[in-house]
């Protein structure tokens, strides 16, 4: 008895066959284009259940001149940044079924350079960058063959388009918040004083002190590193000149964590004493602190959903160019609280 071969794929001819259409007509129907008309496209969609036909999208990308594909390429080693930009932008991709390749960079040119040629040959239709930290970093260029959108790290061409959170406004809507509940004497604890963000945050939070009339609680903003470390070093040396603080905004949730070390060492109530409030929401860290931390959200999913809608537009011919900056948010749990 002879074997019988292997099934053959159905292809687009032959549910063009089944429904007495041409291939090119077969294609619209199945494309949802609107030059098909509606008695034609449902005999098109009939027979291609029939033939249970699945189309390749690959194929269906390169006709159209696209592969259905964008990279996401980013030098956030630990994917703090980058994940959530990351789901963002997917989300906002998937009603189109289009996939995400994201690639890290560590932070090595040398290395996003490779990613860039293999993402470029793998003929995806666009590009998200991601920088590691929110200050601006070269250009991939005027000449790449794809569009690109930047986030979170602007690029330093005016030509590009770059998504940023607003961290100057970020570093205002946190001490407003603290002035809210009563607090008067309000220090600023943060990291790295070479961070463009860590810069932006210290002059939204003066400002709005300047606004209240209230000084800056120790005389200083507490610039060193994002660590623990630092906020339980920092709040020591803070507590020494000025007793009477009543209120600390972190600039991350790191350092507050380490700020809540020392006031819980020093047996001072928070949020009764002195309320605490971080930056970046990371959930691990807020969520689960003692009390757990009000903080400042970057909306880094929403930031990676408008790339995403702004890299599909000018993947249509529409690019931009320029920053557009988007607002963060006040997450309020126990750490702060009205005073009575």
């Amino acid at each position: 008895m002879a074997s019988n071969g292997p099934t053959r794929a159905v292809t687009l001819r032959d549910v063009a066959r089944l429904a007495g259409v041409s291939v090119a007509t077969a294609s619209k129907a199945l494309n949802h284009q609107p030059q098909v008309k509606a008695e034609t496209r449902a005999r098109v969609l009939e027979a291609a259940a029939q033939l249970s036909f699945s189309p390749n999208t690959l194929a269906q990308g390169l006709i159209g001149g696209r592969t259905g594909t964008v990279g996401l390429l980013t030098s956030d080693l630990e994917g703090r940044f980058s994940i959530p930009i990351l789901m963002g932008a997917e989300d906002a991709f998937g009603s189109d079924q289009v996939s995400v390749f994201l690639c890290d960079a560590r932070g090595d040119a040398i290395r996003e350079k490779h990613h860039l040629r293999a993402l470029l040959s793998r003929r995806v239709d666009g590009l998200i960058v991601v920088g590691a930290r929110p200050d601006t970093r070269p250009s991939l260029g005027r000449d790449l063959p794809v569009p690109v959108v930047y986030a979170y790290a602007p690029s330093d061409d005016p030509a590009d388009l770059s998504l940023v959170t607003d961290n100057e406004a970020a570093g205002h809507l946190a001490v407003d918040h603290l002035i809210a509940c009563g607090r008067t004497r309000i220090a600023h604890i943060t990291g790295d004083p070479t961070y463009g963000a860590a810069q932006d945050r210290a002059r939204g939070a003066q400002a709005r002190l300047a606004t209240a009339g209230l000084p800056l609680a120790g005389d200083q903003v507490w610039f060193g590193m994002w660590s623990e470390a630092w906020g339980r070093g920092a709040t020591r040396m803070l507590l020494q000149r000025d007793p009477s603080v009543d209120a600390i905004f972190a600039g991350s949730d790191e350092i507050a964590r380490g700020v809540l070390d020392v006031l819980h060492q020093e047996g001072l109530d928070v949020p009764g004493r002195v309320a605490v409030i971080g930056f970046d929401n990371w959930e691990i860290l807020a969520a689960n602190a003692r009390p757990p931390l009000s903080t400042i959200d970057m909306n880094l999913e929403e930031l990676g959903r408008r790339a995403a809608q702004r890299l599909s537009a000018a993947m249509d011919g529409h690019p931009a160019t320029g920053t557009e900056t988007l607002p963060c948010r006040l997450i309020t749990r126990e750490s702060t609280a009205p005073l009575n």
